[in-house]
């Protein structure tokens, strides 16, 4: 029996069970924790949209997710199937079910889908907890890296408390990342990130370019907060008061100087209105004292503002030239990172609304107006010299207070046919005026009753 067993393995006859009683020792630990979570892990392919060239446009991505309930909740990237007009799913037994998106969050890059069936007894994974993981703990990476669907590979955790900051576009303010070798490809996004007790500790999310075998995962204590939140009301509401923070050390080598720096305050924000200035030292929020001595210690500190109470007022305990004040502080909502976006085909260009947080990441002076995402060539903004990055803030006289009322304005002018519109532009630190032409001088002509070929 001994040498049909392996005579089974050489040549991959064995059942899985045969195999995994065969493998002894840290072998047989690894393929356990596979296979307790490999059933539940799903591959993705949903098709976005993507806003490219002034151009609305469908392409058909790939990557990862797990189920986390037996009726069919799965967890991925927002970065995955944000923005996603079809999700399709395939599951560990090969059979496609389609998904709908419940909700998504840009500021922890976690998405959570709903499967479109009746099943309930479908295969689940079992949360672990990320708060209690060390470094060289072995890991599996689970997902479809390149699109190769089912896929595993083995690694450490090489850090556990890894800040990022915004490299890459990836914002990433209420949590640090889990570093691993433990090999993170495109189309591993989403995927789970396994311990060897084969629970989920975090979600495998990025790679760091031009490295070999440099990975970051979600903790999952984090992915777990967002998940519930968005299950229940499909979006994450977090407390904001205006202020950007900044680590100890960027300040002064004090050892024994305690606190976070504020480095800057929206003027028009709670903690603007209040008195807070740039240069303040922060020393407590409601009553806890709040430390981050270097850049890692941030994401403690915003979640903690994060999680305070929407349009109620706090004290916050600064320390301004040495003297200690305490300042009473309303929280407000913190905006979505980015806006809609919208293409408008008439006048070939696509354009997105702007939004707080945008407005403060672009250090505009407010939200109104609508920002020119891209443009067409040839098109009608393209010749009237529209370029990405211009803000429309009028149309014939009219502001554009918001999306909407540009929507409605254009939509008024391109149905009518109006051949002249007056935009006002902002362009950097310039203002402008910008004239749609939306027929040309051979059309006009041509409907006035003359021959172009004259």
């Amino acid at each position: 029996m001994k040498r049909y067993v392996w005579l089974a393995l050489l040549f991959g006859l064995a059942a899985p069970g045969c195999v995994t009683t065969a493998i002894q020792g840290g072998d047989a630990a690894v393929i356990r924790a596979k296979d307790r979570v490999a059933p539940a892990v799903v591959h993705i392919r949903p098709v976005k949209e993507v806003y490219a060239q002034g151009r609305r446009e469908e392409v058909l991505v790939v990557g990862s997710g797990f189920i986390i309930t037996p009726d069919g909740y799965v967890v991925t990237n927002e970065h995955v199937a944000g923005e996603s007009r079809i999700v399709r799913c395939v599951l560990y037994d090969r059979s496609e079910v389609d998904a709908t998106v419940v909700g998504m969050d840009r500021y922890t890059d976690i998405a959570l889908l709903k499967l479109e069936t009746d099943r309930t007894d479908l295969p689940t994974v079992r949360l672990g907890a990320s708060e209690s993981l060390v470094s060289g703990q072995t890991v599996l990476a689970l997902g479809s890296p390149h699109g190769l669907a089912r896929t595993v590979s083995m690694g450490i955790i090489s850090e556990t408390r890894r800040f990022l900051g915004e490299g890459g576009g990836m914002m990433s303010p209420y949590n640090t990342w889990i570093q691993t070798d433990a090999a993170i490809n495109p189309g591993n996004s989403g995927g789970p990130l396994v311990n060897l007790a084969g629970e989920v500790v975090g979600v495998n999310t990025r790679r760091m370019s031009g490295a070999d075998n440099v990975g970051f995962a979600i903790p999952i204590d984090i992915a777990k907060e967002v998940v519930d939140e968005l299950r229940e009301n499909g979006r994450v509401r977090r407390s904001w008061f205006g202020v950007t923070l900044q680590e100890m050390m960027s300040k002064t080598d004090d050892l024994s100087q305690r606190g976070v720096v504020i480095a800057d305050v929206e003027a028009a924000s709670t903690a603007g209105q209040a008195g807070i200035r740039p240069g303040d030292i922060l020393l407590a929020v409601d009553g806890i004292e709040v430390d981050a001595r270097y850049a890692e210690d941030l994401p403690r500190v915003h979640k903690l503002i994060a999680d305070l109470e929407i349009g109620r007022t706090y004290p916050l305990r600064i320390s301004r030239g040495g003297e200690v004040r305490e300042i009473l502080v309303e929280t407000e909502e913190r905006s979505e990172l980015e806006g809609k976006q919208v293409e408008f085909a008439e006048w070939g260009f696509t354009a997105s609304e702007i939004t707080p947080a945008f407005a403060r990441r672009m250090q505009l002076p407010s939200t109104q107006g609508v920002l020119v995402s891209g443009v067409q060539v040839g098109g009608y903004a393209a010749n009237a010299g529209l370029v990405e990055g211009d803000i429309l803030l009028t149309m014939d006289g009219h502001d554009l207070t918001d999306f909407q009322t540009f929507q409605d304005l254009y939509q008024e002018r391109a149905a009518s046919g109006q051949r002249l519109v007056l935009l006002d532009v902002r362009r950097g630190a310039l203002m402008r005026f910008v004239l749609i032409k939306q027929v040309g001088e051979d059309a006009a002509e041509t409907e006035m009753g003359s021959d172009p070929n004259e």
